[in-house]
Parts: C-alpha cells; sequence; structure tokens
C-alpha cells in the first residue's frame, strides 16, 4: 500500500515537473514570438515611407533611413532636398505598387516598385528600387540614395521646372478693338551700385514721387537676389508716349508724367525701362465693363487649387475680366527634367505645352461707349444701350469711374482712399443696380392695362388740373402732374407724361394684374444675362398692398426699382410687335436673336404704344422732343423720378431717365439706349438726359 501511494506520488510530481517545462517553453514561445511576427517587411515600411511624401513629413521619413545613410547625410540636406524636388514640381497624387522583393545576402532586401505622380508639368511614371538593410535589433531601415527621388538622379544633380508662361487673352469690341490685353508701361526702379552710399534722402523723395513708403522700397533692395548692378523695380507707372509730347497742346496728363519722369532721373541710381503690362486703352470709359486684374493672394491660391495659378500669376477682380477668368488665363507650359551640376540637361521626365488664354470678343461697341461716357463723365449715371432687333448689348457705362490701369500700375493708399471717399462713388458699378424708374415706366403699365382691357385708348379721362386724390380716404396726399392737355387719352398722356391719368390707368388694372403682369415680364427674378444685374421689383414687402402705393406704381413711383438693362430689354417689346428679346454680350459672327418673352404684349397695344413713343420725340409738345434727329425717326420716353424721405419730403432729389430707340424696323444701325442720371432736379429734370442721349446719337453717326 505504501509502494503504491509512494509509485502515485512519483506519478504526480512527474507530472507535474512536465506541466512545469511546458509552461516554461509557453511561455519562452510568447516572448519572442510577438518580436518575431513584429518585424516589419521592407515593402510595408516602402509604401509607408512613400506616403509621407504628398503630407510633406520629411522628418518622419529621414526617421526610417539606416543608420550609415544618417552619417552621410543630415536631417537638415535630407529635408530641403527632398522638399524642394517634390514641392517645387507640384507633386500630387503620389501612387506606389511594390512589384518585387529581392534578398540581397543575408540582411539585405531589394524592394523593386512603381511610382506614378501628377506634377505641374503632367504624369511622371518610373520604376525604381529601395535597398533595405536589417541592423542589430532584426529592423529594416532604408539605404538613402537620390535615386530613390528618380531612378536617373544623381547626388550633384539638380531637378528643374522651366514655366511658359500663357498670354492672357485679350477683350475685344464687336469690332475687333482691344479693351483690355498686352501693353507698355515704364518700369521706375533702382540699380543699388548707382546709389548715393547715403541714399536716405533720395528713399524718402522716391517714396514721395510713386506713392510708396520707405519701408517697401527698402525691403526690396534687401531682397536676397539683389546685387549691385540688378534693376531693382519699384513701380510702373503710365508709359510717356512721344507722340503725346509732340501734339500742338499736350495734356495736362502729359505735362504732368513728363515732369514725374524728369524728377525721378535726377535720384541717382533711378532707372526707367518699358516692361510690358496688362492695359485698358478705353481707361474709365469701359471700366466698370471690362474690370481689372491684380495679382493672386493667399487666399486665392487657396480657393482655386490645381488650377495652374502660382504666386506671380494675376486674376480677374471684376467686369468681364472676372466673369471670363476661366477663358482667358489659359495654361502656363511646363517642364520637369534632371540637369547636371554643368547645367546640361540630363532627362526630360515630364513636359506640357502652354495654351494661351482665349480671346473673348464682346458685341459692345467701342465708339459707342466712349460717346456715352464722354457726355456723361460728370453725372453719376449709367447708360445700356442694345440692338433692339438682336438682343445684342452695344454698350454698358457707369459714371463717374475709375480707370482700371491705376490697378495695374499699382494703386497708391491716397488714391485708393480718394476713390472710397468721393461722394460721387466711381467704384459704385451702376449699370448693375436697380433705380425707380419714374415715367419712363408708364409704357409698361400702357401696354399690360391694354392687354388686360382696363385701358380704352380713346377713353377720356378728363383734366384734372395739375393734382388730383382718388377721395378724401388719401388724406393729404395728391398724385401731382406738370402739364394739362385736351384730349385726356393715352397718346396724350404718354407725349404729356400724365401722372395722373397713370396712377388713375394703375387703379383700373388693380394691383393683383400689375404684379401678375410685372412678374411676367422677369420682375423678382434674375434676368438671364451673363453679368449679375440687380432685380427689379414692385414692392419692398413683394406686393402692392394699399391704394396710393398702386396709383404711384403706375407711373413709376411707389416702391417700383428697376435694373435698366432689363428696362431697356422690355422696351424691345415696341420694337418686335409685343416680344422682348434676350440680351446678350458675347459676340457671334451671325446675330442670333432670341427672345426671351414671347409676346410679353400683344402685338396690337405694343404698336399702339410705339406710335405714341414716336410722338414723344417728334411732337413739338413731347417731352422727349430735345431728343428729335433729322436723320432717323426716334421713339422714345422720359422720365423723372423723385427720392425722397417720405411723401411730404421736398428736399429730396431727382433721378432723369431717357429712352431712345430707332422707330424704323429696317434701321441700317438699329440702336436702343435707356440713360439714367442722379440729381437732375433743377438741371431741367429728364430733359437733361433727352439732350445728353441726343449728342451721344450725333457722335455716333446719327
Amino acid at each position: 500500500m505504501k509502494k503504491r501511494r509512494r509509485r502515485l506520488l512519483g506519478i504526480v510530481f512527474a507530472l507535474i515537473a512536465v506541466l512545469i517545462l511546458l509552461s516554461g517553453a509557453i511561455i519562452l514561445f510568447l516572448m519572442k514570438s510577438p518580436k518575431e511576427d513584429q518585424t516589419v517587411l521592407p515593402d510595408k515600411l516602402l509604401m509607408e515611407y512613400m506616403s509621407c511624401i504628398e503630407g510633406g513629413r520629411y522628418d518622419e521619413m529621414y526617421g526610417m533611413l539606416n543608420e550609415q545613410s544618417k552619417v552621410n547625410l543630415s536631417r537638415e540636406d535630407f529635408v530641403s532636398r527632398n522638399k524642394n524636388i517634390y514641392e517645387g514640381i507640384g507633386a500630387a497624387g503620389i501612387q506606389t505598387e511594390v512589384t518585387a522583393m529581392e534578398e540581397n545576402g543575408e540582411t539585405d532586401i531589394a524592394v523593386r516598385y512603381t511610382t506614378v505622380m501628377n506634377t505641374d508639368a503632367g504624369e511622371i511614371r518610373f520604376d525604381n528600387q529601395a535597398l533595405y538593410t536589417k541592423n542589430e535589433e532584426g529592423e529594416y531601415r532604408l539605404e538613402w540614395s537620390d535615386k530613390l527621388i528618380f531612378p536617373q538622379l544623381d547626388v550633384t544633380d539638380k531637378v528643374r521646372v522651366s514655366t511658359d508662361k500663357a498670354v492672357r487673352g485679350q477683350i475685344l469690341d464687336r469690332n475687333g478693338v482691344m479693351l483690355a490685353g498686352p501693353g507698355i508701361a515704364s518700369s521706375v526702379g533702382l540699380v543699388p551700385g548707382k546709389m548715393n552710399e547715403s541714399p536716405d534722402e533720395d528713399i524718402q523723395k522716391l517714396s514721395q514721387l510713386l506713392g510708396i513708403s520707405e519701408e517697401s522700397i527698402r525691403k526690396k533692395l534687401d531682397a536676397g537676389w539683389v546685387k549691385e548692378d540688378s534693376f531693382v523695380p519699384l513701380k510702373n507707372i503710365k508709359k510717356l508716349k512721344d507722340t503725346d509730347l509732340m501734339k500742338e497742346v499736350p495734356s495736362d496728363e502729359t505735362l504732368q508724367l513728363k515732369a514725374l519722369e524728369d524728377d525721378l532721373l535726377l535720384v541717382p541710381g533711378v532707372k526707367i525701362t518699358d516692361v510690358e503690362v496688362r492695359t485698358y486703352p478705353l481707361g474709365k470709359a469701359a471700366s466698370h465693363l471690362t474690370g481689372y486684374v491684380q495679382n493672386v493672394t493667399a487666399e486665392d491660391l487657396e480657393k482655386h487649387p490645381g488650377e495652374g495659378y502660382r504666386s506671380d500669376s494675376v486674376i480677374g477682380r471684376s467686369g468681364m475680366e472676372s466673369l471670363y477668368e476661366k477663358e482667358l488665363k489659359g495654361q502656363d507650359g511646363h517642364t520637369v527634367q534632371i540637369v547636371t551640376a554643368q547645367g546640361t540637361t540630363k532627362e526630360v521626365l515630364a513636359t506640357t505645352a502652354k495654351m494661351d488664354g482665349e480671346t473673348i470678343r464682346l458685341t459692345v461697341d467701342a465708339e459707342l461707349q466712349k460717346a456715352i461716357y464722354s457726355r456723361f463723365e460728370e453725372d453719376k449715371s449709367c447708360s445700356a444701350a442694345m440692338n433692339p432687333n438682336t438682343g445684342e448689348v452695344l454698350a454698358l457705362v457707369s459714371t463717374p469711374a475709375y480707370d482700371s490701369n491705376d490697378f495695374i500700375l499699382g494703386m497708391s493708399g491716397d488714391q485708393w482712399n480718394a476713390l472710397n471717399e468721393d461722394p460721387a462713388q466711381p467704384m459704385y458699378n451702376r449699370f448693375r443696380q436697380k433705380f425707380s424708374p419714374g415715367s419712363s415706366f408708364k409704357p409698361v403699365t400702357a401696354a399690360l392695362g391694354l392687354d388686360a382691357g382696363t385701358i380704352d385708348p380713346n377713353e377720356d379721362y378728363g383734366s384734372e388740373g395739375l393734382s388730383w386724390q382718388k377721395d378724401s380716404n388719401w388724406g393729404s396726399y395728391y398724385v401731382t402732374t406738370l402739364h394739362t392737355y385736351q384730349p385726356v387719352i393715352l397718346e396724350n398722356a404718354l407725349i404729356y407724361s400724365d401722372n395722373i391719368y397713370f396712377a388713375k390707368a394703375a387703379l383700373k388694372l388693380g394691383s393683383d394684374r400689375l404684379e401678375e403682369g410685372l412678374d411676367r415680364l422677369g420682375f423678382n427674378e434674375q434676368m438671364p444675362f451673363e453679368i449679375t444685374m440687380a432685380k427689379s421689383q414692385y414692392s419692398n414687402e413683394g406686393s402692392i398692398d394699399n391704394e396710393i402705393q398702386l396709383a404711384d406704381s403706375g407711373y413709376g413711383q411707389g416702391q417700383v426699382l428697376v435694373n435698366p438693362l432689363h428696362l431697356a430689354a422690355i422696351y424691345t417689346a415696341f420694337a418686335n410687335d409685343g416680344s422682348i428679346v434676350k440680351p446678350y454680350l458675347r459676340y457671334r459672327e451671325e446675330a442670333e436673336r432670341e427672345i426671351w418673352i414671347d409676346q410679353a404684349f400683344s402685338s396690337d397695344a405694343a404698336q399702339r404704344v410705339k406710335t405714341a413713343l414716336i410722338k414723344v420725340v417728334n411732337n413739338p409738345e413731347g417731352t422727349g422732343h430735345a431728343a428729335r434727329l433729322e436723320s432717323v425717326t426716334l421713339a422714345g420716353k422720359t422720365g423723372t423720378a423723385e427720392i425722397k424721405a417720405s411723401k411730404d419730403d421736398t428736399t429730396g432729389t431727382e433721378l432723369g431717365w431717357f429712352c431712345a430707340f430707332t422707330a424704323d424696323p429696317q434701321a441700317e444701325r438699329p440702336l436702343l439706349l435707356m440713360s439714367m442720371t442722379e440729381d437732375v432736379k433743377g438741371r431741367g429734370g429728364s430733359g437733361y438726359v433727352a439732350k445728353k442721349v441726343k449728342e451721344v446719337l450725333q457722335s455716333y453717326g446719327y
């Protein structure tokens, strides 16, 4: 029994010993196994290395190198080399695929791979090899070589990116006259080696002459690239032309420019040379239309990634320059190449040809644009001219105006402040805004009333004198007019521009039908045109809610506000049997008439209103008679809108309107011109505008 017990105990102890040995083995296995499993193979390491490039994680990449590579190349040099190359070529969308791994001795593994990347010059694709060595800890580390960037790259080679700049497209008028394009300015700069040893006074004088700060001049002179014989550009100024100086009586601007150049050249080290710039030959006459370009900002680069903009690019800021930016800018050409230390091309890695910007041709007539500007340049005014048959926009003018060339040449702080503080608001583009149309709106009320059957053109409304109110519920408010006449019928009401007649006509039409009719004419919606214009309206709150407002709306007051181009487009219905043509600005070799609103008015209503508008200009009693021409039959309508704080305000100003259009549908040069001028009170009201429009038409060849 004791022997059996001893035998059992021996078996138990033996089993325990075996279990202990097995446990130890398991523990040793578990301790060793993870380390072996955690060894990352070179293919994974390479993928991790390559993934760091686009994020600019060059420090992490350096940490993946083997010790010998770190001895051969400092962290700073490694980061600089990789950063300059990858970011210099605009590397993006980098994709790497491992194709093979080969053992190279007991500790080395060669990884073969293919890389594809996008660059400024297009796609680069190459096959390459990376060598990984195992260190004492059993970890693989990358052996650095410049060939890891590109297989053809040696340590003394450089990667060069050359840019072939695209030429920005021109903006032309319908006849090929340049509105925006390449021009020449004078670049004023300094040659450091020719300056006085103590140039403080000279820098101060240049600061005053050029309107730039002394600090900016010093900063440019201290740039790293500047040498003694370098030309350091400070500012561009308008080029002084010999032809301007040779005129019998040079302009004040020419004389001022000559004096400026003379003063500049007295400063030691100053040099003036020609430089190509964007130029706007019509200057102020078309600046609100053309807009201008400026150098891109950091914000622009962030807003337009991958669109080819660089720190020295320009971008359209307003007008046509902004509207057609994509077409005008073109695409720069780029070449990425490896060059030797001697500057010899070793390998072209990628290249793309430049694509110059597209030339944009507009329907605008530069001569008409200039003629309108020259007549209204001293006024707060805007004009829209169209071919009433085709919809081609022939001119868009806003006065007073800034000069786009000033933005190109470099506007001083004083110039900028003067523009923005000028009470006439030269930076304000009036042809994009909406204004109270006054009596220029009456033909619209007339046509809507005729079509609704609420206006009988032969009904005599009876003379009310010069003031009228519907009833005593209007309190002290009266509608006033300027003329009495007989009989008080539609045609005469348009000829004499009778406010009372159209107040009554609006009441007969009713707010619902007036609103419905105006909605159909494009009120309260964006008109279809390349430039975004202010939406015309008939009420601030969306509807006409009382009799007085309705009555005032009938003759273009109340809360009616209209964009001048929209109103011009509506007037085309009177020249096209009731249909409104769609205005457009991009030139077509064959003018294509497109109807915006078919039969906005009936043919009968449009013709009846047109007949009256011919008499507005050609009848001696017509309010537009001042615009009458012997050479062509015009139709037209005046309008004077009161701008006041309340119905009782007597201190407000007035807007003057006049629209004239060629009445003959077969006219050789069909034209519709809508003009509005602010502050005409005491200057003849809308008659002032009618006279100006006549001068424009005469200078345009009518």
